[in-house]
């Protein structure tokens, strides 16, 4: 078999996984990954006593350590305590640790951004501070944050590559398997290279038209 032919039949065996795995992980990691990062920003903006501490180092083990090692330890770990692990499901939590740990950051960083007069104008007209969070602060660091968000899902999407590492077929372990059968690793890996990419930019241009779309929404904000 030619090289040619071998990327024409191993295209289909590596978007697959592409499609089944490699996509709803990195949805669903993100998805939770938002959520952890709200929430310790929140408690980082708000000085919580005791959980400030808890957050901060909390971001300081995940930003400190290797994203692969934090796999392993995920699913390895247990079965230390006779826990059976699978790696699907590790890969979501891990992920999702990891990356709320950097976009609680962005988030808090862009809530710090907000004008404090603001806090205070909400106080005034009688909201409470959940609501002020909720419907003016958040909002506000939301659309600041957007671009970098849009960058930290992009990056996932090729770090899932790691969670082939603990048994997970995502795109990457597709092709490594089929490249120790044909020992034709360049062109193999040079074709999952493409297939990331073409994902990568499908995302890129989905975070362009998402940030024309709120530099909209805040010219006509500001127009009104």
């Amino acid at each position: 078999m030619n090289t040619w032919q071998l990327l024409v039949d191993s295209f289909p065996k590596i978007i697959l996984p592409g499609l089944v795995m490699t996509v709803p992980l990195t949805l669903i990691s993100f998805s939770l990954a938002i959520v952890i990062a709200v929430i310790v920003a929140l408690i980082q903006y708000a000085k919580v006593p005791v959980l400030t501490q808890i957050a901060r180092i909390y971001i300081w083990i995940i930003r400190g350590t290797p994203l692969l090692v934090q796999l392993m330890v995920g699913y390895y770990g247990p079965s230390a305590f006779g826990i059976k692990t699978n790696g699907f499901a590790v890969a979501i939590v891990v992920f999702a640790i990891n990356e709320g740990a950097y976009c609680a950051e962005t988030i808090r960083g862009c809530m710090e951004s907000v004008p404090k007069g603001q806090l205070e104008a909400g106080y005034c007209v009688g909201m409470s501070y959940w609501g002020i969070m909720w419907h003016v602060i958040l909002p506000q660091s939301f659309r600041a944050a957007f671009p970098a968000l849009g960058n930290s899902l992009i990056s996932m999407v090729k770090d899932t590559s790691l969670a082939s590492n603990i048994t997970v077929t995502e795109m990457f372990l597709a092709t490594r398997q089929i490249a120790g059968r044909t020992y034709q690793f360049l062109p193999l890996y040079l074709e999952v290279a493409f297939i990331y990419l073409m994902f990568s930019t499908v995302l890129e241009a989905l975070q362009r038209r998402g940030e024309v779309g709120l530099g909209r929404y805040d010219n006509g904000t500001s127009g009104s």
